[in-house]
């Protein structure tokens, strides 16, 4: 277990599924744990339940990621890790047939929203010399899961975000990371079909999906002062789906 005592963090999407087993991670290592969500409903519920703090932030909105930036500096004094989690998978349909507005949606979210996240976060941490940034990919990333053109090109825009980010911050202590896991039992499998749910299963040798609980493990290590070399690295957690 890592210690995260007098370190804090923002955690996107930390309401539910992998933002939440991360930001329950880290505040029982002693992190102090700021969650950004856009359901204000859920994130006080959940603020209350981990005993952390919440801000309400659409975070397709850049001006809206600015001002929760310097809202949480005024409340935490300092961000130590941010951890990108919110994000959405869109409606399945092959690439000829998938409807333009739905493209952009999913795109505003996953990539204009993380880019939004990392590029004002980032800022204060260059400031201080010191931040761990850890971006939820996913292995569509990667590989492209078909009927999810904009989900899988989404991610791979992350990806590459978080190498060219990583390699700008590298002189200093600052380490972004991204993680590509596949699939886990999260409330964004609601929005694909069974088929496309059953495909995704026979994809993955272990023939399960990956719990939220092994996902924020991983995502632990990233955030911590241990690991202080790689950076602009991808880590799968795919369950011997990755080939590469």
């Amino acid at each position: 277990m890592a210690n995260f005592d007098g370190q804090t963090a923002v955690i996107t999407g930390g309401a539910q599924g992998i933002g939440f087993a991360t930001a329950k991670r880290l505040i029982n290592d002693g992190c102090e744990v700021m969650i950004w969500d856009i359901d204000e409903k859920l994130g006080l519920e959940t603020s209350k339940k981990l005993n952390c703090q919440f801000l309400k932030v659409d975070q397709t909105d850049n001006k809206a990621v600015e001002e929760a930036t310097d809202k949480t500096i005024k409340q935490m004094g300092k961000i130590d890790i941010l951890v990108c989690s919110a994000g959405i998978a869109g409606p399945t349909y092959t690439t000829w047939d998938y409807p333009v507005e739905e493209w952009s949606k999913v795109f505003n979210v996953n990539v204009n929203g993380v880019f939004y996240c990392n590029k004002y976060v980032v800022k204060t941490m260059r400031e201080k010399g010191y931040g761990r940034i850890i971006n939820i990919a996913s292995i569509a990333g990667k590989e492209g899961n078909p009927n999810a053109p904009a989900y899988s090109a989404s991610k791979a825009a992350v990806i590459g975000l978080t190498k060219s980010l990583g390699k700008e911050t590298a002189s200093q202590d600052i380490a972004v990371n991204c993680i590509t896991p596949a699939t886990a039992k999260t409330r964004i499998l609601d929005q694909v079909s069974q088929e496309f749910i059953d495909y995704m299963i026979s994809k993955i040798p272990r023939n399960r999906f990956v719990t939220v609980e092994e996902i924020a493990s991983l995502i632990s290590f990233l955030a911590s002062k241990e690991n202080s070399f790689t950076t602009a690295g991808v880590f799968d957690i795919s369950g011997g789906r990755a080939t590469y």
